[in-house]
């Protein structure tokens, strides 16, 4: 249900000025916000309907909550009448089903890690005291722009560098071939911190200068990358209060990414 709250959401704006959803006043179940043919619409679903749009910058207001109940009770209607159609059934509506309880099963699960291994303060504080040390005397923090590179083989990654070596940009390249989302931009991910970084792409980072590439590529739990300095910078650090939040997300990420690698370790992984 919230692929398609998030889908129709982007069209409440314009709905709840067009069309005013005719609603019939009647008893209903607790925590029931409607019932469509008698199949229950909870409450809880339309505040989810309203997080989405919220997220997407509209504004709570009960114009925007009668926009979201009257997309949900659309939506209802049209999945019945698929029902009825036979398209529930069908190939298309069953693989992309199986792919929206994927993804959610997905997510629940590293939530469900996340709420079972919390970040807690005193690892957010450690972590502070941590980075800090680590600035050394100077107490400065060193900044990277950084662009990358992510392919699936070590080839696929030696055939990239072969071509920047011979002279295509980056950038050209990452467009290219990169698989990762940034590949639009070029494959730039912006400023970091070595240690924001997993301890295989820090290592290589620290060593470059402005403008240079990984001189071989970098070996990756979920494939191989190639690096480029494109910038560097140094500034004071922040305060606690001013860090916290984005150290704890960082941890959370981290702890992420090793419990994927856990799971990839003990997986059967087959890749064409």
């Amino acid at each position: 249900m919230k692929y398609f709250i998030i889908r129709w959401c982007s069209c409440l704006a314009l709905s709840s000025t067009l069309i005013a959803p005719a609603f019939s006043q009647g008893t209903l179940p607790p925590n029931a916000a409607a019932s469509v043919n008698g199949i229950i619409i909870s409450n809880d679903t339309v505040e989810q309907g309203i997080r989405s749009a919220l997220a997407q910058g509209q504004k709570d207001s009960p114009e925007l909550r009668k926009a979201v109940l009257g997309k949900l009770i659309e939506i209802s209607l049209l999945s019945q009448q698929a029902d009825k159609n036979g398209l529930a059934d069908s190939e298309k509506a069953n693989r992309q089903l199986a792919l929206i309880r994927q993804n959610y099963l997905a997510d629940l699960e590293l939530s469900t890690f996340i709420a079972n291994n919390p970040v807690s303060d005193a690892d957010v504080q450690a972590e502070y005291n941590r980075e800090i040390a680590s600035l050394g005397a100077q107490g400065m923090i060193v900044e990277y722009k950084v662009s990358d590179i992510a392919v699936a083989t070590e080839a696929d990654a030696q055939a990239a560098l072969a071509r920047i070596k011979k002279g295509e940009s980056f950038d050209k390249v990452a467009k290219s071939v990169s698989l990762a989302p940034n590949k639009t931009q070029g494959g730039l991910v912006g400023w970091v911190q070595a240690g924001q970084t997993l301890p295989q792409i820090a290592a290589v980072l620290v060593t470059l200068s402005k403008g240079q590439v990984s001189p071989a590529p970098i070996q990756m739990p979920q494939g191989w990358y190639l690096i480029k300095l494109d910038d560097k910078k140094t500034s004071k650090p922040p305060t606690f209060e001013q860090a916290k939040a984005g150290i704890r997300n960082g941890l959370v990420q981290k702890k992420q990414f090793e419990y994927l690698s856990q799971l990839r370790q003990g997986a059967a992984i087959v890749v064409q």
